[in-house]
């Protein structure tokens, strides 16, 4: 078996053509842009990969989910069991899932360390290691109690799935844990569906785990097993990551998908951002404040600009920020930061050199190429001298 290859072709036939492709093997993806904002909702072919090995083929005829540990009727559950609503009622949650290493190219552009060279860490994460979709499945509680609940002293639920991975000379299976407390009220949820479609392969197929507000790593696919323990799971994937040891829920997180780090900026006074902003446990954002000043001055984005509202989804922001200056600004929202060049044509001077370099047929961009033209004829010049008195001044 190729697995590089056949993940790949997988890749292939369910992501969007233009998906950004940041690793192929282990496959790690984002969607452009301008694309990740344009709904609440993420497309399937948009939504981010994040995978540590490669993208598992299974018959789900062939499947099963084993369910034991610390649970006082160890189960064997095929597909067919988990979708028996008579057993198990159906959940359906929108949940957005983010990977800890979003903007993870800007961090190490500026703090490079130890790690950054490893196959299985793309570190080229940008902004658009986030999505949002409606998942359908059954919630990790009920499956539990089907098992006859846990035996005194559980107090984590180890998930494991099929997929393994390559970490310093091993191969290992993808295995994290997640408290009981979690479990219990009902925010792990095991996921078959998601938009209303079967799971595709690349996410998961044909069982996933989403766990609300938690790191996207602590939501694994292609899930297996079920293993309930006393303490944290101890594998590797879990013990020997920093992000995934100290880290559960997702702290407040937000980012400015437009515009973009030098962009250069033509407006009449307003300059139109987009992005998102997102916080893990239920806590989703009321407000959002921008800043196109480097955060001394700050306005609130408008309200009826925000996507609607989740317990545990992102939320989607826009504003025509009013701008003044021109040149070199910083465009700010909380935990974010873009530098653009400002060219603010509601200013008389600057909307006269517009049309002039038009008139002219000559681009201004970039800012960085000689101009081919003088700005001034011979004429010009002189009576600018002349109105503005000798380049020195006179003795009295």
């Amino acid at each position: 078996m190729d697995q590089p290859k056949e993940s790949w072709e997988t890749v292939l036939e369910e992501k969007a053509p233009d998906m950004i492709h940041l690793l192929d093997f282990p496959y790690n993806g984002e969607p452009p842009r301008d694309r990740l904002v344009e709904t609440g909702i993420t497309r399937n072919e948009d939504h981010f990969v994040r995978n540590h090995g490669g993208i598992p083929r299974i018959n789900v005829d062939d499947w099963h989910l084993d369910v034991d540990g610390m649970v006082n009727k160890p189960q064997r559950l095929t597909m067919k069991d988990l979708q028996n609503e008579d057993f198990f009622p159906r959940q359906s949650n929108i949940v957005s899932l983010q990977c800890s290493g979003t903007r993870r190219i800007k961090q190490i552009r500026q703090y490079p360390g130890h790690g950054n060279e490893l196959i299985n860490t793309p570190f080229t994460v940008g902004e658009g290691a986030i999505g949002t979709a409606r998942w359908t499945g059954v919630s990790l509680k009920r499956v539990i109690n089907y098992c006859g609940g846990v035996k005194d002293g559980a107090k984590h639920i180890e998930l494991m799935g099929v997929d393994t991975y390559f970490k310093d000379g091993q191969v290992y299976s993808y295995v994290v844990s997640v408290p009981w407390r979690k479990v219990k009220i009902h925010e792990v949820l095991l996921a078959w569906e998601m938009n209303g479609k079967p799971l595709p392969k690349t996410h998961g197929y044909p069982l996933r785990a989403v766990v609300f507000g938690y790191i996207g790593v602590r939501s694994i696919k292609w899930h297996a097993r079920i293993n309930a323990l006393a303490e944290p799971s101890t594998a590797p994937v879990q013990r020997r990551s920093t992000s995934i040891t100290h880290l559960k829920l997702m702290p407040v997180s937000s980012a400015i998908m437009s515009k973009v780090k030098k962009d250069v900026i033509v407006h009449d006074g307003k300059i139109k951002m987009r992005g998102w902003a997102y916080s893990g446990g239920g806590h989703y954002p009321q407000r959002v404040e921008v800043s196109g000043d480097g955060g001394n001055i700050w306005y609130e984005t408008p309200y009826e600009e925000l996507s609607k509202k989740y317990y545990h989804a992102r939320r989607l922001w826009q504003i025509d920020l009013p701008v003044d200056a021109e040149g070199w600004l910083e465009l700010v929202v909380s935990c974010h930061r873009v530098k653009v060049f400002s060219v603010n044509k509601s200013r008389p001077t600057t909307a006269k050199r517009l049309k002039f370099w038009k008139d002219k047929g000559v681009n201004f961009l970039p800012l960085t190429k000689p101009l081919t033209i003088y700005l001034q004829d011979d004429d010009k010049y002189q009576a600018e001298i002349e109105w503005r008195g000798p380049r020195d001044p006179e003795e009295e």
